[in-house]
């Protein structure tokens, strides 16, 4: 898969923020991205069972306003809201955790819209070590998959574990953990904290070491 790096990581925007979940700290990491295609189209390629698994992952179950679905080998949920066109939300189980993804669209002008997804998390000693980008860099990763179904849809889906591997996935999986290391800083967090956070999160997704260049 060959993509530009740098332009990819600046389409993003990436935020930080601490609300409270039922009464107890959280976190939320909140990304937005706009596409070169209509709200009707993004809508289908992010609800679709057939179109899902083009850019992220299989998905079985109901997916429909209280229906269930699950990821291959990864979350499933319940659907907890849903307005046709224009914003979804679930639950994210994975293991013994539970968080709270939610997802809206809207229109950026003739053929663009733009895709804002937010997910929150009770605070946790894995966000402590790990901060925003653990969650993060994996959201990055969906938009980078998303964008490049919604410009070349008949082509193959890019392997994960290949593009990790490779130097532009490389460099991409760096700069996104910086970008949620600058976003954890303008949310206050420590600025060391951060980038150490940053680079321990890099490290897992590459396998590469978390020792500062």
């Amino acid at each position: 898969m060959n993509f530009d790096v740098e332009s990819n990581l600046s389409a993003v925007e990436r935020s930080v923020s601490s609300p409270e979940k039922d009464g107890q700290p959280a976190r939320a990491v909140a990304i937005s991205r706009t596409f070169a295609t209509t709200p009707d189209d993004l809508w289908d390629a992010v609800t679709n069972g057939e179109r899902i698994p083009r850019w992220f992952l299989p998905v079985s179950g109901d997916l429909a306003l209280g229906g269930r679905y699950q990821l291959e080998g990864n979350a499933g949920g319940e659907i907890t809201a849903c307005i046709p066109q224009s914003h979804f939300a679930l639950t994210w189980e994975f293991g013994d955790d539970v968080s709270w993804v939610e997802i809206s669209l809207s229109g950026e002008g003739a053929d663009r819209a733009r895709l804002t997804l937010t997910h929150t998390q009770r605070l946790s000693e894995h966000w402590s070590e790990y901060g925003p980008g653990a969650t993060g860099v994996g959201w990055d990763l969906c938009m980078l998959g998303l964008d490049f179904h919604i410009t070349q849809p008949t082509a193959s889906m890019p392997d994960e574990a290949a593009l990790a591997a490779a130097p532009d996935g490389k460099a991409f999986i760096a700069g996104s953990s910086q970008g949620w290391a600058q976003a954890a800083i303008a949310a206050g967090d420590d600025p060391a904290a951060a980038h150490t956070a940053a680079r321990l999160t890099a490290a897992f997704y590459t396998g590469e070491s978390a020792e500062p260049a």
